[in-house]
């Protein structure tokens, strides 16, 4: 799967946001790890215990963006997976815009709805009441 650019990456994540918006449940998986390219981890030298895993220069960051959807074939088309790749250096502008699109995003979302737990629990304590001596 190629990456999208930054640009391509927020107008899908806005979509995917505005897409469950109307849903009754579901979920969004943001991720977001150190892209590496493979390489070998630095080693160990003898008056370290661990390697040192700070590198030369910054690395570059791939965020990821997923609805979440099982791995059940019927699922499997309405899969969305979103990726772009952010270098070091356009890294505070990046996460600014992501945070704001996040936060708009989030709050566009339908609240999960608890009520059923507290309904099941008042009914257990109830019947042990109305049960007793």
């Amino acid at each position: 799967m190629a990456h999208s650019s930054n640009d391509e990456f927020f107008a899908k994540l806005v979509e995917l946001f505005d897409y469950r918006k109307g849903k009754d449940h579901g979920s969004i998986v943001l991720t977001q790890k150190r892209l590496t390219y493979d390489q070998p981890l630095p080693e160990a030298t003898s008056d370290t215990i661990l390697p040192d895993l700070h590198p030369p220069q910054p690395m570059p960051i791939l965020i990821r963006a997923t609805n979440a959807k099982g791995k059940e074939k019927r699922r499997a088309k309405e899969k969305v997976k979103l990726s772009t790749v952010v270098d070091a250096d356009n890294l505070p502008a990046f996460f600014e815009r992501y945070a704001e699109v996040c936060k708009v995003g989030m709050n566009t979302l339908k609240p999960r709805d608890r009520r059923r737990k507290g309904k099941a629990k008042k009914k257990k304590g109830g019947a042990a009441a109305v049960g007793g001596p």
